[in-house]
C-alpha cells in the first residue's frame, strides 16, 4: 500500500475503525496494529469482498502470505494483530467465530543487538557533524549530530527525539520533557553539561539560520511544519553514518542499527553502577523510569551481558568473598 492513506475503504473498514478507537480509548497507542490492519483493509478492498462473511480462513491465509513475513517474530506479530481483531468481532457478535485458523511459528533464540562503544559513539557524532546540506535540509550535519547525541547520551526512543519541540528543553534545570510517549506517559529526562552545551549551540544556529524557534516549534525540522521523520533518522544512520564507523559485531548478534544506541545506553548505565559500587537490582526501577518503561522487567531486555559487565560483576563478587568475615567451618 503506497501513497497517502485516504481512510478505510472495505466492508471491514468500519469495524476496524471502531476496534482501533476502542483500544485507543483505554490508552493504547495502537500505531503498529493500525498500520497492519490498514493493509488488511486494502487487501479486502482490492479482492472486492462485498460481505464480511467472505473473509474466511483461506482468504486470511492468502492475505498473510501476501505480506511475505519470513521472520517468525514479524509473522507472529502480524497474525496476532489480525487474530485480536477477529476475536473482538466475535465478542461484538459481528461474527459467530474467528476465521483465522493459522498458528504462530516457533521463534528461534533471539539474537542480541550490537552494542556501540564510547569510541563508536564519538565516530558516529563526528560523521554526522560532517554531513552536507542539501536543497531541502539546511544545518543537516548539526541536526543529525544533535539527534544522535541525544539518542546515545540519554537513551530515549527515536520517535521521542523526532517529536521534541523547542519548549521541551529546559536549559536552566537541564531537563527534557518527553510528552505522550509510547505508553501515553509524560516524563522528565535530565541531561548533563555536555548535552546542555550542544543544545544551546544548536538552538543558536537555528535562530541565526532563520528557523522557527518558538516553544511549540519542532526542535528537529527542515520545513518548520513537520518533525524530522523517524525513517529519515534510521536511513541516514544506516546509509550515511554506519559505513564510516568501526563497529565490532560479535557472534550471535544482529545489527548494528540505530536502536542499538538505546541498548548501549542501558548497558553503560548498568556497568557504571557496578563500577561505582551501587546495587543494580535496587536501582533498576530508576533506569526503567528514565527509559520510559512501564515495568522493570521490560528494561531487563535491554541489559545485554558483556565482558565488561561480567568483569565488573566478578570483581564485586570477589570483594564480597574476600572481605567477608570468616565463619565457622
Amino acid at each position: 500500500m503506497t501513497g497517502r492513506w485516504a481512510g478505510h475503504s472495505s466492508v471491514l473498514g468500519p469495524h476496524i475503525e471502531q476496534y482501533v478507537r476502542s483500544k485507543r480509548a483505554v490508552g493504547c497507542k495502537f500505531q503498529t496494529e493500525d498500520r497492519q490492519l490498514r493493509l488488511l483493509d486494502a487487501y479486502v478492498r482490492d479482492c472486492q469482498i462485498s460481505d464480511i462473511s467472505g473473509i474466511d480462513a483461506k482468504f486470511l491465509r492468502e492475505f498473510i502470505a501476501s505480506r511475505n513475513r519470513q521472520n517468525a517474530r514479524s509473522f507472529n506479530q502480524l497474525i496476532g494483530n489480525v487474530r485480536r481483531l477477529f476475536d473482538w468481532l466475535v465478542d461484538q457478535q459481528v461474527m459467530c467465530e474467528s476465521p483465522l485458523k493459522m498458528r504462530s511459528r516457533r521463534e528461534s533464540v533471539r539474537l542480541l543487538p550490537v552494542l556501540f562503544s564510547v569510541e563508536n559513539i564519538k565516530q558516529i557524532l563526528a560523521v554526522a557533524r560532517s554531513l552536507p546540506d542539501n536543497h531541502r535540509a539546511r544545518l543537516r550535519g548539526a541536526t543529525y549530530e544533535m539527534v544522535f547525541a541525544i539518542l546515545a547520551g540519554l537513551g530515549i526512543r527515536i520517535g521521542e527525539v523526532a517529536n521534541l519541540r523547542v519548549g521541551s528543553i529546559d536549559l536552566d534545570r537541564e531537563l527534557l520533557e518527553i510528552s505522550n510517549s509510547k505508553f501515553g506517559k509524560d516524563r522528565l529526562v535530565p541531561f548533563g553539561s555536555k548535552i546542555a552545551a550542544m543544545l544551546l549551540s544548536y538552538l543558536k544556529m537555528r535562530e541565526s539560520g532563520g528557523f522557527l524557534c518558538g516553544p511549540t516549534d519542532y526542535l528537529f525540522s527542515w520545513s518548520g511544519r513537520s518533525p524530522l521523520s523517524t525513517n529519515s533518522i534510521r536511513n541516514t544512520f544506516r546509509e550515511e553514518i554506519l559505513p564510516y564507523v568501526d563497529v565490532e559485531r560479535a557472534p550471535g548478534t544482529f545489527g548494528p542499527h540505530v536502536h542499538g544506541l538505546r541498548h548501549s545506553f542501558a548497558v553503560r548505565t548498568l556497568l557504571r553502577w557496578y563500577q561505582d559500587g551501587d546495587d543494580p537490582a535496587a536501582r533498576l526501577h530508576h533506569l526503567s523510569t528514565f527509559l520510559g518503561h512501564v515495568r522493570p522487567s521490560t528494561t531487563a531486555v535491554y541489559l545485554t551481558m558483556t565482558w565488561e559487565l561480567l568483569a565488573a560483576a566478578n570483581g564485586r563478587f570477589e570483594r564480597y568473598v574476600f572481605d567477608a568475615p570468616a565463619g565457622d567451618e
